[in-house]
Formats: C-alpha cells, sequence, structure tokens
C-alpha cells in the first residue's frame, strides 16, 4: 500500500523543462539510456548528452543500475518520453561537488585526454580540467607528449565556477608522498648514529650536510670544530666528504654534528691509549714475577 501511495504521488510531479531529476537506467545501448524516473513517462538520454568527455564511453561507462541526476530538455520527445541531459546537469551540480573535492584534498584517478600548449587536459565529474605542465610531475617535464592518455592521480587546485576554470595537480600528491617518504627515513634515524655525507652548501650559521637516503641535515657553526671559528668556510668546502653524528631530528630537521665526532675519536683514542699502558705494565709486572720464581733462595 505504502508502494502503491509513492508511485501515485510520484505520478502527480510536476516535472518542466530545467528540472534536475534523478532516475536509474533501464536499459542502455549505443544511441543512449533509459532511465527509471518513478513517473508515468520513461526518461531518455542520448549518449551525446552524457558527457563532454572525449573518453567517455557510453556502452562501458553506464550499467543498469546506475544512478543519474539529468536535466529536463524536453518533457515531450515525441514518442512519450522525457528528453534528459545528464551533461547540462553536470554543469550545474559538478562545480559544486568539485569544490568539495579541492576542499577535501581528496586524490582523484583521471586520463589524460588531450596535450595543449603549457600542458594537459583531463576530465573531472564531466568538466575540462587543466593541468599545467609544472604540475605534471615533481620533475620538469620538457615533452608532453608521451602523457597522452597516461593515467594520473591529481588534485583539485584551482576551482572557479565564473570563469569556466579547473586546475588539476598531481605534482601536489608527488609532493606529500615525498615528504611523507623523508619523514619515515628521518624517524627512523636513531640520535648518537655516525654518518658520512657531503657538504652541500654553507651559510654563516652552519653547513648543510647530503647524506644518505636522500636526506640533509644541518651542522650548526658551533658543532663545526672544537676550535671557535667565525664562519664555517673556514674549515669546510663544498663538496667536502665528513662524518657527523646525529644530535636530534626534532619537527623533522637532522641536527647534526662534526665536532662530536672528533671528541669521540679522541676518547677512543685516550681509552685505547690507556689500555695500551696498562697491558705494558701487565706485561712489565708478570715478567718480574717469573723472574723471582727463577730464583732459588
Amino acid at each position: 500500500m505504502e508502494d502503491y501511495a509513492k508511485e501515485l504521488e510520484a505520478s502527480f510531479r510536476s516535472i518542466k523543462e530545467g528540472d534536475i531529476i534523478t532516475g536509474t537506467v533501464i536499459a542502455v545501448n549505443e544511441e543512449g539510456a533509459i532511465l527509471d524516473l518513478q513517473y508515468y513517462a520513461q526518461g531518455v538520454i542520448k549518449a551525446e548528452d552524457m558527457s563532454s568527455d572525449p573518453n567517455f564511453n557510453i556502452l562501458e561507462d553506464v550499467k543498469t543500475g546506475d544512478t543519474i541526476e539529468a536535466t529536463v530538455v524536453k518533457t515531450d520527445d515525441g514518442e512519450g518520453n522525457i528528453l534528459l541531459s545528464k551533461k547540462e546537469a553536470v554543469q550545474v551540480l559538478a562545480w559544486d561537488i568539485l569544490k568539495g573535492y579541492m576542499d577535501e584534498k581528496k586524490s582523484l584517478q583521471v586520463k589524460i585526454s588531450e596535450i595543449v600548449k603549457a600542458g594537459a587536459v583531463a576530465f573531472v565529474e564531466g568538466i575540462r580540467g587543466f593541468i599545467p605542465a609544472s604540475q605534471l610531475s615533481l620533475t620538469y617535464v620538457e615533452d608532453l607528449d608521451p602523457w597522452l592518455g597516461k593515467q594520473l592521480e591529481v588534485r583539485v587546485i584551482t576551482v572557479d565556477q565564473e570563469k569556466n576554470k579547473l586546475v588539476l595537480s598531481a605534482k601536489a600528491i608527488e609532493k606529500e608522498k615525498a615528504e611523507a617518504e623523508i619523514n619515515h627515513k628521518i624517524s627512523m634515524l636513531a640520535p648518537g648514529t655516525i654518518l658520512e655525507g657531503t657538504v652541500e652548501s654553507l651559510m654563516p650559521y652552519g653547513a648543510f650536510i647530503s647524506l644518505p637516503e636522500g636526506l640533509s641535515g644541518l651542522v650548526h657553526i658551533s658543532q663545526i670544530s672544537q676550535r671557535r671559528i667565525k664562519k664555517p668556510s673556514e674549515v669546510l668546502n663544498t663538496g667536502d666528504k665528513v662524518k657527523v653524528k646525529v644530535l636530534n631530528t626534532n619537527d623533522g630537521k637532522i641536527s647534526l654534528s662534526m665536532k662530536a665526532v672528533e671528541e669521540n675519536t679522541e676518547a677512543d683514542e685516550m681509552e685505547a691509549h690507556q689500555a695500551e699502558e696498562y697491558s705494558s705494565k701487565e706485561e712489565a709486572t708478570t715478567s718480574l714475577g717469573d723472574l723471582f720464581k727463577k730464583l732459588k733462595l
């Protein structure tokens, strides 16, 4: 009884051109799709009114049972059906969806459908999006042609409905993944670890050292040498190979010390020297004892 009441209520709905309504796909072929609108008439969407995406294939992308929102183009197509356009509905609804994607920083899978000047084109929610060449990858992209047809994970970085402007970025996601990987490597570094690195740059306040695993750390000027220096260049040059000790990894930054390595080395040398002296004395004592044993008193 309840279902009948709903069907009866639906049959008395007033549908007019321009309305956006929802229907369920009950049949699909190369020419278009037929929708159940819970109304006295069925909805029809022609294939060309489904999407603006040149990669769209109605037989692959639309299935029986799919729920589709579409705009009413005509309340009667001449055959008693309601003519609909998903393409038009997308233009109205998609911008809010895209704004939501941008606010959520949602990762999206897209396929590059066209190469244009200074970038590439991919469709999201039926809207043409632009990926600048500088946003395709973390590395510099000189030749765009090989990117045609490539699947990319992107993020929406600009949504401007008034200017019909949608900008996407794969670089933003790659950058986050690279930063997460670096942070993980840093977190695995234990204070006290001795590493070998290369001086990559000198600053008035210290030296940046290139470390294994693509890491980089700072040796503050106070940690460069045991003697007081006014600037790092007094004892270091770019490209020098140095040994450093990890002091800490606070806030994702690696603090290093060359001075601590020198102190460790000196301490080790002193300990070795003391051990050698002790060993020599013991040998001397033993030799004297052996000598007394041989004497007959």
